[in-house]
This record gives structure tokens, sequence and C-alpha cells, in this order.
């Protein structure tokens, strides 16, 4: 009986330690635990109810919110992105509209954001590390910001998670032919293309430069 009773401790002190490491381990990122305030969620938006999602989406990530127009609960726009990534912290939309926003403003974080875009694009990915779309997202935010270095390592992630993806080739294309590694760039058109990308701006960008060649 004293030995269950010590076995039983010893799974409590382990099970807690658990607890602290991991807490620690999201604190050390510097981007802190994942949480909703209030005690909704969080939730995975690939498998959200409609009822979970339109009880956020119909308050705060609503159509003006991610045409950033204007915001729905507070008048601060990315106050109610925010307010949508604590409770569906990979909710690909929204994490688009925050990069998006934050871009556009040129302030990260944007008020009312809380935390830096690439704090939420941690989160969502320490919520859902096999979400592919999340590092898909998380790369083009990066294109953007000029960094294809950056967005090259999250999009060649999305890729083996993914699969074969068309977007997600033709986005890994355009990085690479911004780092001038213009023969990655033309197996990922290839690759995009052939999947039925319909867009010829990666094409276009590689007959610029004299390194498009027909399959």
């Amino acid at each position: 009986m004293k030995m269950s009773i010590r076995r039983m401790l010893s799974g409590f002190v382990f099970s807690a330690l658990l607890v602290a490491v991991n807490t620690a381990s999201a604190q050390g990122s510097g981007c802190g635990p994942i949480t909703s305030r209030p005690s909704f969620g969080p939730f995975d938006y690939r498998t959200a109810t409609p009822v979970q999602l339109r009880t956020v989406e119909g308050f705060h990530f609503t159509p003006d919110v991610e045409m950033m127009r204007r915001g729905k609960s507070t008048s601060v726009l990315a106050a109610d992105i925010a307010y949508t990534l604590r409770h569906f912290p990979n909710h690909h939309r929204a994490l688009k509209t925050m990069g998006d926003w934050s871009l556009k403003v040129k302030r990260n974080p944007p008020p009312g954001g809380e935390v830096t875009v690439e704090c939420w694009f941690e989160r969502a990915a320490r919520f859902a590390p096999d979400d592919a779309m999340v590092k898909t997202i998380h790369g083009l935010y990066l294109l953007k910001r000029n960094q294809p270095k950056e967005a090259v390592e999250q999009l060649e992630l999305a890729l083996a998670q993914a699969g074969e993806d068309a977007n997600v080739h033709y986005n890994l294309g355009l990085a690479y032919a911004d780092l001038k590694q213009y023969d990655k760039a033309l197996s990922s058109a290839h690759a995009a293309y052939r999947l039925g990308f319909p867009l010829p701006g990666l094409k276009n960008k590689l007959e610029r430069v004299g390194a498009w060649r027909e399959p």
C-alpha cells in the first residue's frame, strides 16, 4: 500500500514537472503560452464546428475585419484579429489578415495586436504542427517582408507536409527567384504549372532574367 502511494505521488510529481517544462518552453519562445480569454477553446480551425466558428467570426472576424476596413467589437481592427487567433490559433484567414494589416500600417505588432506577427505564427505552429497551411501563409508573409530566405524555409516545410501542392510550389518558386536560385525556381514553376496553377507571374519573372525553360 505504501509503495502504491509512493508510486502515485511520483506520478503526480512527474506530471507536474512535464507541465512546468512545457510552460517554460512556451515562455522561453518569447511568445507565451497558448490561451484564450474568456475560456472558449482554443480550437483547431480545421476541425472547428460551425457553431464554434460563428461565435467568434460573427462578432470579431467579420468581413469588414478580414477586408481591413474597420474593427468590429472595439473599433481596433487588430484587436478583433487577435481575439480570433486566441481562440483559433491556426485560423488561416486571420493569420493572413494579421500579417497584411501589420505591413499596411507599418507596425509590428499593429495597434491592438498584442504580440508580434511572428509570435502569432509561432503560436499557430506550436498549436497545430501538422498544419501545412500555417507554414504556407507564414512563407507568403515573409515574401511580402522581402525575407525570401526565411520564406523558403517555411514553404519547404509546408511542401514536405502538404505533398504536391500547386500553391506552395508557386510561392516557393517566387522565393527561390528572389534568391536568384533560378534552377530551383524553374523546377518549382514546372511543378506548379503541371498541377494547374493559373497565374503566369512566376513564369514571367523567370522570363525577364532569361531563366525560363519549357518543361
